[in-house]
């Protein structure tokens, strides 16, 4: 793949910016979206998933927006929480909302940290919009950073199914996600999968737990 992909680019873009300012801008936004897409709360999921967890593990979110996700952990006790995200905007936005979060901008295709320096790495919204040549990338990426978990939640199909995003038809993709990562990695197991489907139409989610072998 090359380093700055046409989808990159357009995220990293005013295109993304617009993106960035259509989604929630605190925690409480954040909360009552997802009540009202899932009938459920982001913090509930979370809880069904990580919430047994040591709160001082440490904890990466790939592709981060504005971090609310991670205020979201940091609001459930999590402590060592960083950041990567590619948009310069999003990136100042986190900045200025949160506190005590290490935030770089970076890309998914090239994490700023050693290898296996994550008890978990995770993402939200994040592998659909790369598009299927360059997923493998990705997931290389993250199963590098991660030293125990990954965690992920995407939209989810039983196969790759393009999905036309604001006009365009390159921009976003759904599939079995959780089912990439085991195929690609021998020494992965799922721990905990979910799918969440939209209280206003057919449309699924999946959450996804995996565990390293050790």
């Amino acid at each position: 793949m090359s380093n700055f992909t046409k989808q990159m680019e357009m995220w990293a873009s005013r295109f993304g910016k617009e993106y960035t300012d259509r989604n929630p801008r605190s925690l409480q936004e954040l909360e009552s979206v997802y009540k009202e897409m899932y009938g459920i709360s982001r913090a509930e999921m979370n809880a069904r998933f990580i919430g047994e967890f040591d709160k001082d593990v440490r904890v990466l979110e790939i592709g981060a927006g504005t971090g609310m996700q991670l205020l979201c952990l940091q609001e459930a006790g999590f402590k060592n929480l960083y950041y990567i995200e590619l948009q310069p905007y999003a990136v100042e936005l986190a900045k200025s909302n949160t506190r005590g979060i290490n935030i770089i901008q970076g890309s998914a295709f090239d994490a700023p940290f050693k290898d296996c320096f994550f008890d978990l790495v995770f993402t939200s919204g994040v592998l659909i919009h790369i598009r299927p040549e360059d997923i493998a990338a990705a997931l290389d990426e993250i199963y590098r950073c991660s030293n125990h978990y990954i965690w992920c939640f995407e939209y989810y199909a039983p196969n790759y199914t393009p999905i036309n995003y604001r006009d365009h038809k390159d921009l976003l993709w759904k599939t079995d996600f959780s089912k990439l990562f085991l195929e690609r990695f021998s020494h992965l197991r799922l721990v905990r999968q979910e799918l969440y489907k939209y209280l206003d139409s057919d449309n699924v989610d999946m959450m996804f737990l995996l565990e390293k072998d050790k």
